[in-house]
């Protein structure tokens, strides 16, 4: 894996990557901020991601994944993703900052774009209320949301309280004081003070949540 952009986005994700045991090239053309992540990553690099001699001597079109982290300079964001989907790179991720930024980068080659300061605020937005404990959107206008069991499901098995059919959402998982999240299935009771991951559209999932 390859990234590009050592800033609080690709600095972050670096770290993470290498503790779930990825192996990771971090490039950034910052000698300081290299060096910073020069003992923590497989191997780091300074470099400018818009030369693509400096790209092919580096072997970063061999990757199959690479992620374009460059928030401050969209020029080089751009240039950058451009010269990945030159080289034919299986997966690029890109980051943007608007939504502007993002379907350019979509233009030039990006598989898959990220608004990160975009998405957390959406999904802040959605906790604040309480009404829910996590929450995650997906493409196509999907979510899963964490939440609590609603009153009105107490007591009764998942097929019996009708909640797929009645609220459009689907249980997919349950945790009750105490213990390990499991599977839900049609026979799982619910009770008070249950933890409940559920899925379905965003409207939907959202107003299951204001049922608690």
């Amino acid at each position: 894996m390859v990234i590009i952009g050592l800033g609080r986005f690709g600095g972050s994700m670096a770290l993470e990557l290498i503790e779930r045991g990825t192996d990771v090239l971090a490039l950034d053309n910052r000698p300081e901020v290299v060096q910073r992540y020069s003992d923590s990553v497989t191997h780091a690099a300074v470099a400018d991601s818009t030369d693509p001699e400096v790209l092919r001597q580096l072997d970063v079109p061999d990757f199959d994944r690479v992620v374009v982290a460059i928030g401050d300079d969209l020029e080089a964001s751009i240039l950058t993703t451009s010269l990945l989907a030159e080289f034919e790179v299986g997966h690029i991720w890109a980051k943007a900052v608007s939504r502007q930024h993002g379907r350019i980068l979509e233009r030039v080659g990006a598989h898959h774009v990220v608004l990160p300061e975009h998405d957390m605020g959406e999904r802040v937005a959605h906790l604040v209320t309480g009404r829910m404990l996590d929450y995650i959107e997906f493409e196509d206008d999907y979510a899963m949301v964490k939440t609590r069991a609603p009153a009105i499901a107490a007591g009764h098995a998942l097929g019996e309280s009708k909640i797929r059919s009645k609220y459009r959402v689907t249980v997919v998982g349950i945790k009750r004081p105490g213990e390990d999240f499991t599977y839900a299935t049609q026979d799982t009771r619910l009770y008070e003070g249950d933890i409940l991951i559920v899925s379905g559209r965003s409207r939907d999932v959202e107003r299951f949540a204001d049922l608690t």
